[in-house]
């Protein structure tokens, strides 16, 4: 588990082709994921040899005694195609149990085609499927018990200011859970960059037909926070007790924190 540590200055958000505004960033990101959206599951698994599915279930069983309670308030942002939010729908009390008045699962992306996705793939009530800005949150202040992202937090356009937009909509003593990518360093790097940066989007490019999309996910993951930078933020945004627990040669892992 790393804690908190001084780390190097970053850029402050996603820009897929160094747009010079939020805006024209996040037009981009919409467009890159509307894009590969038909292949964005098979893909994952594939790129990823099945270990997302791992990762899902581990970030959702660490927030297991959040998710027991039927009323807790979830939120999972940049949920794509659900895949984490079916993981954190797994450990919440079902509607035939003692609890059949346990709160659904709030589950929100600004792209149209992954929600649709979606919801095809998980019909069920108990996911409350939202199409909104994660840098927006259509939320009141203090709404939520726990919120969660899995590999799309870094395609926010300001990484600082998303940060603050989950804090605000947290309740007291809520907590974060932020699943995303990193690039390794040392040993780590010699034995996982090649493959990340170079055989993985091409690959991706092949199978999806769009490579500039797969090439913009190693790009997006070089641009975004190390760890001890990282968690400088979550700090500077008003959270207490950051860590971050790695997984895969650093090459993935869980950002956690409490709201105060």
């Amino acid at each position: 588990m790393t804690t908190l540590s001084s780390g190097q200055e970053h850029n402050p958000g996603a820009r897929p082709a160094s747009e010079a505004t939020e805006a024209a960033a996040a037009e981009h990101v919409r467009d890159i994921f509307t894009s590969i959206a038909p292949t964005y599951d098979r893909l994952n698994h594939l790129l990823s040899f099945g270990l997302d599915r791992r990762w899902w279930r581990r970030t959702a069983l660490t927030f297991r005694n959040t998710l027991a309670r039927p009323d807790a308030r979830v939120l999972d942002l940049c949920c794509g195609t659900g895949d984490l939010t079916a993981a954190l729908l797994a450990l919440r009390p079902k509607p035939e149990s003692a609890e059949p008045n346990a709160e659904p699962i709030t589950a929100l992306d600004f792209s149209p085609e992954m929600l649709r996705l979606a919801r095809s793939k998980f019909p069920t009530s108990q996911i409350r499927w939202i199409e909104a800005d994660a840098m927006h949150l259509p939320f009141a202040d203090n709404s939520f018990d726990l919120v969660t992202a899995a590999f799309g937090f870094r395609n926010l356009t300001d990484y600082a200011a998303g940060l603050r937009e989950i804090h605000r909509v947290l309740r007291p003593a809520g907590r974060i859970g932020i699943l995303e990518a990193n690039q390794p360093s040392g040993l780590a790097a010699v034995l996982y960059n090649p493959y990340f940066k170079f055989i993985l989007p091409l690959l991706g490019g092949l199978l999806s037909g769009d490579r500039a999309a797969y090439k913009y996910l190693p790009a997006s993951v070089a641009r975004f926070p190390r760890p001890p930078r990282m968690l400088s933020l979550m700090q500077q945004a008003g959270f207490v007790h950051p860590s971050w627990d790695a997984y895969l040669l650093h090459a993935a892992g869980l950002y956690r924190a409490t709201k105060p």
